[in-house]
């Protein structure tokens, strides 16, 4: 579940977006490797896209995350098959040894066919892959976990959800769109904001985030916002009273009791430990 680790200057569309989520990227860049592919065409309704990781580690290594509103399905090596609902709190994971994990990568909204219940209900919880799937993805997964040709390893993840025929479903492309609109448009700072946009009342969209997304829109926003201020701390020299005020906080105290909050240290630290080469 964790973002590119090439240089932002490099990358464009949704290839920034993904970056955005990872923390402290120049040391994320000498521990792993992650590689990334597009979904078949029959699966882009559901999936934005599978990712691929690679590590061989002497020491292990604990890498933070500060997730999308989106749910994964993960291979991992040792035989894991996990799906992992939206983190609302920083995600870190350890890896250690060598190995593979391979993701799927849901669009916001995309994981919904699949359940029988709002997205909401996996929020904040990992569930092994039999719960959802049921006992016959278990020999699935396997095959997926042990195949060394990547490509085969995808083709056996795209069979798997093919199998339980998902039906269209429009709700995904509104929810989809509206989580865009928060990631690519900065002057959206309020839930009023966006409701104006998706001509629906603040109730009516937080009941489709919350069916949908799995978390309230105006997590959504802040999170796209801290992502933004943590890339750009990661990078650059910033002028931290400037940052808040674009960002859409009143003041400089708030944006950093927030920024710490999330990230779990103060934007002047983190620039200068991300920071370093």
């Amino acid at each position: 579940m964790l973002s590119d680790t090439v240089d932002r200057t490099t990358m464009t569309g949704i290839e920034q977006t993904r970056q955005r989520a990872i923390l402290h990227p120049r040391t994320a860049a000498e521990r792993f490797r992650l590689d990334h592919e597009p979904a078949p065409a029959d699966l882009t309704p559901f999936v934005d896209g599978y990712w691929i990781l690679h590590w061989d580690l002497t020491e292990p290594h604990q890498q933070q995350v500060l997730t999308h509103p989106v749910v994964h399905l993960t291979f991992t090596t040792g035989g894991q098959a996990h799906i992992t609902g939206v983190v609302s709190d920083t995600f870190t994971r350890e890896i250690s040894g060598t190995g593979r994990a391979l993701g799927l990568r849901f669009r916001p909204g995309g994981f919904r066919p699949f359940l029988t219940a709002p997205v909401s209900t996996l929020t904040d919880r990992v569930l092994d892959i039999e719960e959802i799937f049921g006992p016959a993805a278990r020999a699935a997964a396997d095959s997926i976990i042990t195949e060394p040709c990547v490509p085969t390893a995808l083709r056996l993840a795209a069979t798997l959800l093919r199998d339980f025929r998902p039906a269209p479903d429009p709700a995904i492309d509104k929810a989809a769109g509206l989580v865009e609109t928060i990631s690519t448009d900065p002057a959206v700072l309020r839930v009023s904001q966006l409701a104006a946009i998706a001509d629906m009342s603040v109730r009516q969209l937080q009941r489709l985030f919350a069916e949908y997304v799995g978390i309230r829109p105006k997590w959504v926003i802040r999170r796209a916002r801290m992502q933004e201020a943590a890339a750009r701390a990661a990078t650059d020299p910033q002028d931290w009273s400037a940052l808040a005020a674009e960002l859409g906080y009143a003041d400089q105290a708030h944006f950093t009791r927030d920024f710490t909050a999330s990230i779990g240290t103060s934007p002047a630290r983190y620039a200068s430990s991300a920071g370093r080469r």
